[in-house]
Parts: C-alpha cells; sequence; structure tokens
C-alpha cells in the first residue's frame, strides 16, 4: 500500500513538472517499464492517463483555404501523435519547451483538445459527447517544413507532426465544471502579438461530429485525447518566443520556446 501511495505522489509530481508522467505496468513481469504519460485534472488529485491522441487536419475554413484545401469539398481527416508527445503546463506558469531537431519552419496550431472516459465504435453524433469528460487547451506543434516535404513526395508526414513534446496541454477540466465547448473565443499570441483570433463555432466538424467520425473507424476507449483543429494563421517560432493560448472558459496555456 506505501509503495503504490509512493508511487502516485511521483506520478503526480512529475505532471506538475511539465513531464509526461510515468507509472510501472503491472500484472505479468517484464524486462523494462513503459512510461504511462498523464494530464492532471484540475480541481482533483487523480490524473487522466492518455491512451491515444488524435487530431483533425484543416477544421476551420479559413485555415484549410491557407493550407491549399477546399473546406467546402474536404470530408473531414485525422491523423495521430504518440501518447508521450503530450507535454504538461501547469496553469500559471510558463512551460520550456525545446525547438525540435531537423527543422527550420516550426509552426503553432492552438487547438481545443477534448478528454474521453468512455469509448466505443459508431457511435450516432447525439451521443457523441457523453463519451467526453473534460475540456483542456493544446497546442499541435508542426514541424512545417518536414511536413510539406513528405507531403510533395507523396509520403507519409508523421515526422512532421508526431514527435516529442508535440502536444503541450494545460490542465483538464471536467464537463461537469466547464461544459461542454461549442462556441467561444480561440486566441494565440506570440510575444504579445495576436496571431490567431476565431471562434470555436467556425469549426467545419464539431467535436461531436469528430468522435462520431472517428468511431466509425478506430475503436475509441477511455484515455484518449482529440485535438480539434487550429484556426487560421498559424505560423513559426523560434527560440525566445513566448506563446500564449487561450480559450474562454478556460486557463491559459504559457510556453516558451528554449534552444
Amino acid at each position: 500500500m506505501q509503495r503504490r501511495h509512493a508511487l502516485g505522489a511521483a506520478v503526480t509530481g512529475l505532471a506538475a513538472a511539465g513531464c509526461a508522467s510515468t507509472a510501472p505496468t503491472t500484472g505479468a513481469s517484464s524486462p523494462f517499464t513503459v512510461a504511462q504519460p498523464v494530464v492532471p485534472i484540475e480541481g482533483s488529485p487523480e490524473v487522466f492517463p492518455v491512451r491515444r491522441i488524435y487530431c483533425i487536419g484543416r477544421n476551420y475554413a479559413a485555415h484549410a483555404r491557407e493550407m491549399g484545401s477546399d473546406p467546402t469539398r474536404e470530408p473531414p481527416f485525422f491523423f495521430q501523435k504518440p501518447s508521450d508527445a503530450v507535454q504538461f503546463v501547469a496553469a500559471g506558469t510558463t512551460a520550456s519547451h525545446p525547438y525540435p531537431t531537423l527543422t527550420k519552419n516550426y509552426h503553432y496550431e492552438l487547438e481545443l483538445v477534448a478528454a474521453l472516459h468512455k469509448g466505443g465504435r459508431n457511435i450516432p453524433v447525439e451521443r457523441a459527447l457523453d463519451l467526453v469528460y473534460g475540456y483542456a487547451v493544446g497546442l499541435d506543434m508542426t514541424r512545417r517544413d518536414l511536413q510539406r516535404g513528405m507531403g510533395d513526395q507523396k509520403k507519409p508526414w508523421e515526422i512532421g507532426k508526431s514527435f516529442d513534446r508535440s502536444a503541450p496541454i494545460g490542465p483538464l477540466h471536467r464537463v461537469a465544471q466547464v461544459g461542454h465547448f461549442t462556441q467561444g473565443t480561440i486566441t494565440l499570441k506570440v510575444n504579445g502579438a495576436v496571431k490567431q483570433d476565431a471562434n470555436l463555432n467556425q469549426m467545419i466538424w464539431s467535436v461531436a461530429e469528430q468522435i462520431a467520425q472517428l468511431s466509425q473507424a478506430f475503436e475509441l476507449m477511455p484515455g484518449d485525447l482529440i485535438y480539434s483543429g487550429t484556426p487560421e494563421n498559424v505560423g513559426p517560432v523560434v527560440p525566445g518566443d513566448l506563446m500564449e493560448g487561450s480559450i474562454a472558459g478556460l486557463p491559459l496555456l504559457s510556453v516558451k520556446v528554449v534552444g
């Protein structure tokens, strides 16, 4: 019992420090320990274990256009990041975010994140929000030059999206605390200058519709995170830049890029 208590305290402590926190697997013996990424839950000693991170592409019409797509014709499409891409950022703090390797064009994308505590397949839209446990502010950081280069070669552009700490995220707020987010401002500032400024009601596919669509391709499970798309005016950051992301009803997400 003491060992389990110490482990829980260690997990919470690591999460508060901004790490992808870890806990040993249980059951059959293993030659090594596998990390379990978690996100702290606001107002609770509990943490949310992350199973998968799903992201939707081009989910605001103006962003779709700036990426060279036609939002009136394109069905939704999704990609994934590894679960340990999460970088927790505690409310009221500024996290140091390392500029990644291999890129010279590193972009921000501010997003509303939905966290699931229920799963299933072929979920109807009218029941989809029942799966949502809570919401957070997140960044889908992107090595844009690598993404575009692989796309030009008609190769998977995972290397541009799925890398260490590519998914900064603030604390989860339970639906019971904040309700569901169907509208409200979503704004990103870089060094105090507004770069992204939109409303959640401008999403092409709502969170409920995203869940319904995803559940046709995958069996959704508790622990899944859904990054629900970014508004227009994505752009580059360099070491020294301070990113401040806000969504009405949730605390500020503050991240400084470091060399």
